[in-house]
Parts: C-alpha cells; sequence; structure tokens
C-alpha cells in the first residue's frame, strides 16, 4: 500500500480534488477529522491540554472549545508550540493506524489529505504529495467570492499560509485546478492511473509531473 500525502491551499480546490479520489473508490483521510477525534472527550490528548491550559478551554459539553483554544495560542507562538505537541503525535498515530487498516483492507492507494503538509513536515512520511494548485489572484477571487471577504481580507488569509507557487514547486506532482470540476475529476482518474502504474517521487532536480 502507498500513502500519498494530497495538499494544496485555500480555494484552490483540494476538498473538490479529494471528492473526486473518493468517487473513483479510492481512500482519503481527512487530517481535520484526526485531529477532531484525537482531542475528543475523554481523549489523553485533551486530558493533557486541559492540564497544560486549564478547563477554561473546554466547552459546557465536555469537548475542547475550538474557537477558545485558538484565541488563546494564535498570538502566542510558544504556546500553539505547546499545543502542537499534544496534538500532533497523536494525530500521527491515529493515521499510522488507519493506513494498518486500509492497507489491510487491500487498498493499493491511500491518499492523506493535508492542508499544513508541508508546514509540519510530513513530506518525508509519505511515499508522495500531490499539491492542488490555482494561481494566487485566482485563490484571492474565489475566496473573497466564496467567504464574502473584501479583496483586503482575502489577501490577510492567503499571507497567513505558505505561498502555493512554493508547495507546488516542492510537489511530485502537480493538479492544476485552472478548469471546471468535470477537468478536475477527469485529472483525478488520470493521476491514479499513472500512481498505479508506478509514478511516484520525483528525481533530484527534476520538476514534478502536471496534471
Amino acid at each position: 500500500m502507498r500513502l500519498v500525502g494530497l495538499t494544496g491551499g485555500i480555494a484552490t480546490g483540494k476538498s473538490t480534488f479529494a471528492s473526486a479520489l473518493r468517487a473513483l473508490g479510492v481512500p482519503v483521510v481527512d487530517a481535520d477529522e484526526l485531529a477532531r477525534r484525537a482531542v475528543a472527550r475523554g481523549s489523553p490528548a485533551l486530558s493533557e491540554i486541559v492540564r497544560v491550559f486549564g478547563p477554561g478551554v473546554l466547552g459546557p459539553d465536555g469537548e475542547l472549545d475550538r474557537r477558545r483554544m485558538a484565541d488563546r495560542v494564535f498570538a502566542d507562538p510558544a504556546a500553539r508550540a505547546r499545543l502542537e505537541s499534544i496534538v500532533h503525535p497523536a494525530v500521527r498515530e491515529a493515521m499510522r493506524a488507519e493506513a494498518e487498516r486500509l492497507g489491510a483492507a487491500g487498498n493499493d492507494l491511500v491518499f492523506y489529505d493535508v492542508p499544513l503538509l508541508y508546514e509540519v513536515g510530513l513530506e518525508g512520511k509519505v511515499d508522495c504529495v500531490v499539491v492542488v494548485h490555482a494561481p494566487a489572484e485566482v485563490q484571492k477571487r474565489r475566496l473573497a467570492a466564496r467567504d464574502g471577504l473584501s479583496d483586503a481580507e482575502a489577501q490577510a488569509r492567503l499571507a497567513a499560509q505558505m505561498p502555493i507557487d512554493e508547495k507546488a514547486a516542492r510537489a511530485d506532482v502537480v493538479v492544476e485546478n485552472d478548469g471546471d470540476v468535470a477537468s478536475l475529476r477527469d485529472k483525478a482518474g488520470r493521476l491514479l492511473a499513472d500512481l498505479r502504474a508506478g509514478l511516484s517521487r520525483r528525481l533530484p532536480n527534476r520538476p514534478p509531473a502536471r496534471y
């Protein structure tokens, strides 16, 4: 079984591409969902978060209050690093277990959908990395339309992420989301066929494969 990292940027179409892969019968494990499970009520990770940050980060239902937690760590790099040191190992263990389960079920390919794959250094934990790419101006236009943001607000959100062109330059495979949804679905099918035919990590000093 090969584990393929899937990432992109805000409003590049990564989630749409992930849905196209799922429609073709390929498992796509969502890192955000694993993170939610890792800090669910009763989990060791949530107990450690409460020990470190106090019970004020819990909601009335005993679950982690994500907004309150985000407010605590947003402007405090040390607090954010402490939180990540609790959550990231739990997510990695959950992914290891899920990959083992999916491999044992006979899947030849599993995609791991990780928005911050490069930011958290996971590129070495997967067999190759696929980046869904759209030009930054297209990202900004889509984001503003989708979330009702001003041009400046959309630009500020993009500025908080690693530039999509930098991710594309580091990728093994780049999927250009420059057409309609049908085109993106077609690219998903072609990528799967090529992965099963042997497409893998690119050689040093070679450009990524492009779709």
